[in-house]
């Protein structure tokens, strides 16, 4: 008996020390799943001190600041103030030819009739440039206009007067001068006269109503002078107030810059009536030629009745 106990005690010393290497292998693999950055680290606990919650992510960044946020719906543009012009045909009763164009100077869309890029002879509603051209060139060369000039341009304006606008006309370059519309007011129709005369010069509707724009925004006569020059075409008066202006309320009238042309061409035997108008929103322009023998006054209506054939019915 005593034999098997010493047996057994020797024994027990190869048993002990297998249960304390199990012992500490287990530590030891407890060790490594506590352990930040283990391949046996749990899912649970991979930082220190964070909370062992589920992982709920769906891709998108779990920082609610750091999300990105919907962009606002854009504020709704206004709607612009519809011109009181239609944009249609009309077939009017008149002899001869016509055409006529409006121009928006809010957007620069240009409506009219089917042929407003057909050319007439200006008459005298190319004085409007003229002065205008006077204007802006004297400011460039650093120069005022005396007290006499300014009232030779008024009485070119108001008053249509010939001789004073030749005299401007000689004084600009003639034909230079009409170039430097074509090449500043962005016209497409226009040209000089053949004979290099200002009444003659060539002119669509669609390119009247451009010149009124680059009246209205300074292109032509310049930031010193366009306020001056568009309350000058406000007074235009006597036999040179007709036309577009005409088809408005009394009241509105006196608000619309307006410069006209009226002649008789022996060579082709017709009347050239035309008609520049420019209002707050709007420039228009408007053409006729017809049989020499019908006179003047013809012409004249019927810059008033196209103008208004094509206005908007009053609410």
């Amino acid at each position: 008996m005593a034999g098997n106990r010493r047996g057994d005690r020797r024994d027990a010393g190869p048993l002990k020390l297998a249960a304390f290497a199990a012992i500490l292998i287990g530590l030891v693999l407890v060790s490594l799943r506590l352990l930040p950055g283990s391949p046996l680290a749990s899912a649970a606990a991979l930082h220190w001190g964070e909370p062992t919650t589920p992982d709920r992510s769906t891709g998108e960044p779990t920082d609610r600041s750091s999300r990105p946020k919907p962009s606002p719906s854009p504020s709704p543009t206004p709607s612009l103030e519809p011109l009181p012009f239609q944009d249609k045909q009309i077939d009017l009763d008149i002899k001869g030819w016509y055409a006529w164009s409006v121009l928006d100077t809010r957007t620069g869309k240009i409506i009219g009739s089917e042929n407003m890029d057909e050319t007439s002879t200006t008459a005298s509603l190319i004085k409007s440039w003229i002065v205008a051209d006077y204007l802006r060139k004297a400011a460039e060369s650093g120069q005022t206009p005396s007290n006499t000039k300014l009232a030779d341009a008024t009485r070119i304006i108001r008053d249509s007067d010939n001789t004073r606008a030749e005299q401007f006309y000689n004084s600009v370059g003639r034909s230079a001068s009409i170039k430097r519309l074509i090449s500043i007011c962005d016209t497409t129709d226009s040209s000089p006269a053949a004979d290099g005369g200002w009444s003659r010069t060539n002119l669509s509707p669609r390119d009247t109503a451009r010149l009124g724009a680059c009246i209205a925004d300074g292109r032509a006569a310049g930031p010193k002078w366009t306020k001056w020059l568009l309350n000058e075409m406000r007074l235009v008066r006597g036999a040179g107030d007709f036309g577009i202006r005409k088809a408005f309320p009394a009241a509105e009238q006196k608000t619309i810059a307006i410069k006209n042309g009226w002649i008789d061409r022996t060579r082709e035997q017709e009347m050239h009536i035309n008609c520049l108008a420019i209002g707050d929103n709007w420039t228009m322009g408007v053409m006729v030629r017809y049989p020499i023998g019908m006179g003047y006054e013809y012409g004249m209506k019927n810059c008033q009745k196209i103008t208004e054939a094509v206005l908007r019915p009053a609410n």
